[in-house]
């Protein structure tokens, strides 16, 4: 099931569900006239992990009815801390293969240090605050991952 919700202002997007992410979508979202900077970053699905080789796939799950207001406020704290225009984030739920993308944050700003900083600070704190969560397969095995304790060690 696909949710969407609109954050503190009407620019912003933000989507979970188990459709494919496009860059192009996300680009489309928040580039404006106003807008000198736009900021994309897409996470993939990789073929390792810590100590794993040849991971297949992973499988997502969220907190349906949680995932959304947090993401939006994660959206809201850069918005207290940058001066952004459009931020749209997109994340996947349900079975990914290898080089599909998993999340996908976009924002648009006047200028490109208040988008990267922006930009950064939202998918960082997504990947440390909101109840996503992976799980990794590869021959012979699966594994729960925890991504906030997981962020917390390589950041």
């Amino acid at each position: 099931m696909t949710s969407s919700r609109q954050p503190e202002r009407s620019d912003d997007v933000v989507v979970v569900g188990p459709d494919p992410i496009h860059a192009e979508t996300l680009l489309a979202e928040v580039s404006a006239p106003q807008c000198g900077a736009v900021m994309l970053f897409l996470g993939t699905v990789r073929d390792h992990s810590h100590g794993k080789d040849g991971v297949t796939h992973l499988e997502y799950e969220a907190y349906d009815g949680v995932v959304e207001e947090k993401i939006a406020e994660i959206v809201a704290e850069a918005r207290e801390k940058w001066e952004i225009e459009k931020v749209m984030v997109m994340h996947r739920v349900g079975s990914l293969t290898v080089g599909e993308a998993s999340v996908g944050v976009a924002v648009g700003a006047g200028h490109r240090e208040e988008a990267f900083a922006a930009g950064r600070y939202i998918i960082d704190e997504l990947k440390a605050r909101v109840p996503i969560w992976k799980k990794e397969h590869w021959p012979g095995g699966a594994e729960w991952v925890r991504e906030d304790l997981e962020h917390r060690q390589t950041s």
